[in-house]
C-alpha cells in the first residue's frame, strides 16, 4: 500500500493533477497495486485566506508518505517568491530533496522546434543539485538604498552535497545503460571556487565508474549544443542555478512545457514529482491546459515507488497520444480538452 500526498496547488494545478490521478487509478487496476492519497490545500488560496504557507507540522506529516504529487505553485495575487520560497524551496530543503531529475525526451518530431531532429536525437537526462548553490538563500545587502549599495549573493556548495549529487548521476548513467556517458556542466573558467570543488569531485567519483564515459562542457556551450547537437548528451549533471536554466531550454527542445516533468528526489525517502510548467493562471478553469506533463510526472513517481511496469505503461500511453492524437502540445490548441487528453491516456494504457 503506497501512501501518496497530493498538493494540487494553484492555477491549473488541480486540473492537471486530476488527470494524473485518473491515470493512476487506471494503471493501478491494470498492474495490480494499491495506494492511498491524501490531499493538502497548500498554495495561494490558503495563504490569502489564512496567511499560512507551509507549517512545520505539515512537513513532519509529509515525511510519512512515500511520494508527493504536486500540481503547481504560483498565484497572481501573491507576490512572486512568497509561495515559491515558502512551499517549494522549504520542501526541497526540509525533506532534503537533493536531486532534481529532468528527463528531456522528444516523443514527436513534429513538435520539436529544431530542424531535422528525431526522437532518437533528443533523449537525455539532467541531474540538477537541488538544495545548495545560489538557491541556498545566503547573502546580504550593504548600504541598501544608497548610491554605493552592494548586493551579495552566495553560492554555497559543500563537498557532501556535490559528491552525493555526482554519485547519483553516475549511478543513473549506469542504470540507464544508453550511451553510458556523463557530462559535467559548469563554468570552471570563471567561477573558480565553486566549480573547482565540482570538477575535482567529479573526477574523483569517476574513478569508481571506469565504464562510464566522462565529459565536461561550460554551461553556455551546453546551451549551444543542446540546440545544435542534442544527440551528444546522455546524462548531464550540474548545480542548482545552471540546472534550473538548462532544463527550461530542454523543455522547449522536447516540445514545450506541456510535456516537461520533473522529480525532486531524496533516494529511498519521500520524494516530490511535478510538471515544471507552473500554474498558468490565465488558463485556470478553462479545461484547456495540457495535462501530459503532470501525467509524465506520475510516471516518474511510479518509477520512484518501484512500479517500473506501471511507469512504463504510462509513458508508452503518453507517447501514443502525442504521436497520433494531438495537433500541438500548447494549451488550447491540442484539439482536445484537458479531460479528454487524460481519457486518451487511460484508453491507450
Amino acid at each position: 500500500m503506497y501512501r501518496i500526498a497530493v498538493i494540487p496547488g494553484d492555477g491549473t494545478g488541480p486540473e492537471v493533477v486530476n488527470e494524473g490521478l485518473k491515470v493512476l487509478k487506471a494503471v493501478s487496476n491494470k498492474v495490480g497495486f494499491r495506494y492511498k492519497t491524501k490531499a493538502y490545500d497548500f498554495g495561494g488560496e490558503r495563504y490569502l485566506k489564512t496567511g499560512e504557507i507551509l507549517p512545520d507540522s505539515a512537513v513532519t506529516e509529509l515525511k510519512k508518505f512515500q511520494a508527493i504529487y504536486l500540481g503547481a505553485i504560483g498565484h497572481p495575487d501573491v507576490k512572486p517568491g512568497v509561495l515559491e520560497k515558502g512551499i517549494l524551496l522549504k520542501l526541497r530543503f526540509d525533506l532534503d530533496l537533493y536531486i532534481n531529475l529532468r528527463p528531456v525526451k522528444l516523443y514527436n518530431s513534429l513538435f520539436c522546434p529544431l530542424k531535422d531532429k528525431k526522437p532518437e536525437d533528443i533523449d537525455f537526462i539532467v541531474v540538477r543539485e537541488n538544495t545548495e548553490g545560489l538557491y541556498k538563500g545566503q547573502g546580504e545587502f550593504q548600504n541598501k538604498g544608497l548610491k554605493n549599495e552592494v548586493a551579495i549573493q552566495i553560492s554555497h556548495n559543500t563537498k557532501k552535497g556535490v559528491e552525493r549529487c555526482i554519485k547519483y548521476a553516475f549511478e543513473y548513467a549506469k542504470k540507464r545503460n544508453k550511451a553510458r556517458k556523463l557530462t559535467l556542466c559548469g563554468k570552471t573558467n570563471v567561477l573558480t571556487f565553486a566549480w573547482d570543488l565540482w570538477e575535482r569531485t567529479f573526477y574523483e567519483v569517476a574513478k569508481s565508474y571506469p565504464d562510464i564515459i566522462t565529459d565536461y562542457a561550460h554551461v553556455d556551450a551546453t546551451c549551444m549544443w543542446m540546440v545544435k547537437n542534442p544527440e551528444w548528451f546522455d546524462v548531464i549533471v550540474t548545480d542548482n542555478m545552471f540546472g534550473d536554466i538548462i532544463t527550461d531550454l530542454g523543455a522547449m527542445v522536447q516540445g514545450g512545457m506541456g510535456i516537461a516533468a520533473g522529480g525532486n528526489i531524496n533516494p529511498g525517502k519521500v520524494s516530490m514529482f511535478e510538471p515544471i510548467g507552473g500554474s498558468a493562471p490565465k488558463y485556470t478553469g478553462k479545461n484547456m491546459i495540457n495535462p501530459l506533463a503532470a501525467i509524465c510526472a506520475l510516471s516518474m513517481l511510479l518509477e520512484h515507488l518501484g512500479e517500473d511496469k506501471a511507469a512504463g505503461l504510462v509513458e508508452e500511453a503518453v507517447i501514443k497520444v502525442v504521436k497520433t492524437k494531438l495537433k500541438t502540445l500548447a494549451a488550447g490548441k491540442m484539439g482536445y480538452t484537458t479531460e479528454e487528453v487524460g481519457d486518451l491516456v487511460v484508453k491507450n494504457l
